[in-house]
């Protein structure tokens, strides 16, 4: 039987107590698959008895005497030192000190390590303040069990109140009933090429390693299964795509070969219309559009590239190839703020050409939305704009035909199948202004088309970064005074709406600030306060007194981070710059260097901000290319953030990491893909074991995007 297949349920399948196993569901764990596939976080070697010296801050076991007990504390306070030695202790003249606490609910303390017993413990060693060399965290067993006790211990994820005793014991109960019957769910080819191990063995040595070469052998054999089976199900859409838009093809006599590669006359009109030129990334992904959409296959493409790179004009020629073909297209954005710049220029470049144009969001007022959903059912809107209102249960069009999702990593892949299920299989553009690093698209995108706009538009000059403790502010307002001086306008960007001194944190926030700014710093300037609480009324007549440069300032919230084109901003302060992520941090620096002054960001972050966290914001500091800054963001938070799987569950991986283990990845993909393309339909012998692992026991569910 498959792992997954043993869906039993622990409290009727093993011997334990009720009140353990409703502390492994609050875990999550309900079957015996379940609980074999709790992987532990980490494991203790204690395998190696090594001198008490060699603990100082280092993990480890050794062999002690308690030569002294000392109390102090009384009732639930009631606590004990107990001083240990060994032969090294005694020769370098340390002192090692065992601190126990609780002792009224841990009494076997008290009992067990009397004066002048011996025992093995396990734990870490730290000189404290007054030099006393301590150690507060440890386990202990008799000399009698050390093959028990000095063996590779497995750690668990855990829950409160449930022990670490308790989890080992339930995973070894099911390991002895259960483990031995686990069948193999790799072909038995790529198992003896690599020298993985068994499924059984594999399982064994995660849980009770016999060594920690063994437990390597074990995550190399379960870390490359799973990324097996995600790409053959990546794959194996592939393959299908493939071959039915060879077929379709085939049947239309379609041959895209010979096609000519060339803009429509609405998408010409346009382009003759605008007072700059498309750049050479802007037109081969507009024409690999094209070509998708002129296909009989539904188009499945990412469009990637910088902040500024000119994604939104290429997402209206698509739209405008689309209504050529008597269709619909809808531009979705997760913001209202962006859905109305969408909207706004849409109707500025298009509506003279004849397009029609409607903008939809949740705040549209019924009289209004009712006329709105009347003309998209009955074919009157051309191009509509909006956000997640697009696609609610009274929305119908006529023919839409087109998709398109901008920022998608904000939408959940439920959501982008929402909007796809308003229309007739219709074609599909993803959008990310956060560069999706090559091997995020590799794992996630791996059956889409993928475009890159690599190059900006010209004329633009990078963005001057610099980091500033906030101790230096003053030097930052100082320079934003001069700028601003000049004639130019601002941006201060705060993690919070609202003061949150209350809560004993001392974060600046953007209401507080607001008036601040005006009151005391600069109050020649006019300053205006945005954030996602005000109403969007308000919120469009504030963006339109900045753009007309009525507003000199505007202090904000991360809302700004998309959707705001003020050419004439050229400063981008970000307070506490150390609480945003490096993607949200490189889209508001985005929002300045856009007209043709330079442009400067300054990262504002607070005083006793570790030398670490120095060294992340020092990544912005050093590169204004997007896909750089996505890698290593990917190394830090995973893949969620730009994938928008946060909300999927479906890129939850037991074990493997797409960043640690690209290699396997790679390895994986280029194993599944030889199979399929030798045997599509898994028909060989060896194969068969991987049909019956997708029927009877699949690793992921129904990967969508």
């Amino acid at each position: 039987m498959f792992l997954r297949s043993l869906t039993g349920l622990i409290k009727k399948e093993l011997n334990i107590e009720p009140s353990v196993n409703q502390k492994l569901e609050r875990l999550g764990l309900f079957t015996i698959s379940d609980l074999l596939l709790h992987y532990p976080r980490d494991w203790e070697d204690r395998t190696n008895i090594v001198p008490l010296s060699a603990l100082n801050d280092a993990y480890g076991c050794a062999h002690v005497k308690v030569i002294a007990r000392e109390f102090f504390g009384y009732g639930y306070s009631k606590a004990m030192k107990v001083y240990v030695e060994d032969e090294d202790s005694v020769k370098k003249g340390i002192q090692p000190v065992l601190l126990c606490f609780n002792l009224s609910r841990r009494s076997w303390f008290e009992r067990r390590l009397l004066n002048d017993t011996e025992h093995l413990i396990y734990g870490r060693f730290k000189h404290n303040k007054n030099g006393e060399y301590q150690c507060s965290a440890f386990d202990f067993s008799s000399v009698k069990s050390k093959n028990s006790f000095c063996k590779i211990i497995p750690v668990y994820p855990s829950t409160t109140g449930l022990n670490q005793r308790h989890l080992r014991s339930a995973v070894n109960n099911a390991l002895n009933k259960y483990a031995d019957k686990l069948e193999n769910e790799l072909p038995d080819e790529l198992i003896k090429r690599d020298n993985l191990l068994s499924k059984s063995g594999a399982v064994k040595e995660m849980h009770n390693p016999s060594s920690m070469e063994e437990l390597e052998k074990a995550k190399k054999t379960l870390i490359y299964e799973e990324l097996f089976y995600f790409e053959m199900m990546v794959g194996k859409r592939t393959i299908e795509k493939r071959r039915q838009k060879k077929q379709l093809a085939m049947n239309s006599g379609q041959s895209s070969l010979r096609e000519k590669n060339e803009f429509s006359p609405l998408q010409k009109r346009l382009i003759e219309r605008l007072p700059f030129s498309l750049t050479q990334g802007q037109i081969e992904a507009a024409l690999e559009i094209n070509r998708d959409i002129k296909s009989i296959m539904p188009m499945a493409r990412l469009l990637q590239g910088d902040v500024g790179s000119g994604k939104t004009l290429v997402s209206f020629l698509a739209a405008l190839y689309t209504v050529e073909k008597n269709a619909q297209a809808v531009i979705m954005a997760p913001t209202e703020l962006l859905a109305r710049q969408h909207a706004e220029t849409a109707a500025k470049l298009l509506e003279p050409m004849g397009i029609r144009i409607a903008f939809l969001t949740g705040n549209i007022k019924a009289k209004g939305r009712k006329e709105l959903i009347k003309n998209l059912k009955e074919g009157s809107v051309d191009i509509a704009a909006g956000t997640h209102a697009l696609f609610s249960k009274d929305v119908e069009y006529k023919n839409l035909k087109l998709a398109v999702i901008d920022e998608q990593h904000r939408f959940g892949v439920t959501q982008r199948a929402l909007i796809t299920a308003k229309g007739n299989s219709p074609d599909l553009l993803m959008m990310s202004a956060t560069p999706i690093p090559r091997t995020l698209a590799l794992t996630v995108f791996g059956d889409m088309d993928v475009s890159v706009i690599k190059d900006m538009p010209p004329g633009r000059k990078p963005v001057i970064t610099h980091l500033a403790k906030e101790s230096n502010e003053a030097k930052v307002y100082e320079f934003v005074r001069r700028e601003l001086e000049e004639g130019r306008q601002a941006y201060f960007v705060y993690p919070l709406i609202e003061d949150a001194s209350s809560s004993g944190n001392e974060i600046k926030d953007a209401v507080s600030m607001a008036e601040r700014l005006q009151k005391e710093i600069y109050p020649k300037f006019k300053i205006a306060l945005i954030h996602s609480k005000i109403p969007e009324d308000e919120k469009k007549q504030i963006m339109d007194s900045f753009r007309k440069g009525e507003i000199n300032l505007l202090a904000a919230t991360s809302v700004v981070e998309v959707g705001v084109d003020v050419p004439n901003a050229n400063c981008m302060v970000i307070e506490h710059a150390e609480r945003f992520g490096l993607p949200a941090l490189h889209q508001l620096r985005g929002r300045v260097g856009r007209g043709c002054d330079q442009s400067y960001c300054f990262l504002v972050y607070s005083d006793n901000y570790s030398d670490e966290g120095k060294n992340r914001l020092l990544i912005m500091k050093e590169n204004t290319d997007g896909f750089i800054i996505a890698e290593e963001d990917l190394k830090m938070r995973g893949p969620g953030r730009f994938t928008g799987t946060e909300q999927s569950g479906y890129m939850i991986f037991g074990l493997a990491s797409i960043i640690r283990d690209a290699e396997e990845l790679e390895k994986a993909r280029k194993d599944v893909f030889a199979i399929l393309e030798d045997d599509p339909d898994l028909l060989l012998a060896n194969h068969r074991v991987i049909v019956k692992v997708l029927e009877e026991a699949p690793p992921f569910g129904e990967v969508a995007f």
